[in-house]
């Protein structure tokens, strides 16, 4: 991992336009009711089978409800061989911490009243 980036700072690449991802960490139930928009969603859980889908970004941002399994999730990804070269940070103070606009969207799932945190790291 290559550290934290403030929620500020994730506002401003968005707004700028620039090569970022910015990975959702939580349940799908969790995104469907507010997500940063632009974000994708990838579980925790389901992380380790899909890190593979980041490979080849240059910057990826992992967000979590208070910023802490965020930090695993950064973590994993850049252990991971195909993102090696990618600068890889959590968002500190997660969803908790980001001031910008949510968007909403995706059908409801069963999961929708899945703790937003996540399981405890896979690793």
């Amino acid at each position: 991992m290559d550290g934290e980036i403030t929620p500020e700072e994730v506002e401003q690449l968005l707004a700028a336009d620039a090569d970022v991802r910015v990975v959702d960490i939580r349940s799908p139930g969790a995104y469907a009711r507010g997500h940063i928009p632009g974000s994708e969603n990838v579980p925790f859980q389901q992380l380790p089978s899909r890190v593979a889908t980041l490979s080849g970004s240059d910057r990826i941002v992992t967000v979590c409800p208070h910023g802490k399994a965020s930090v695993q999730a950064a973590n994993l990804i850049k252990s991971f061989e195909g993102t090696t070269d990618a600068r890889v940070e959590s968002m500190a103070g997660g969803l908790e911490a980001w001031g910008g606009d949510l968007e909403s969207g995706a059908s409801e799932t069963s999961e929708s009243n899945d703790a937003d945190e996540g399981p405890q790291s896979p690793f």
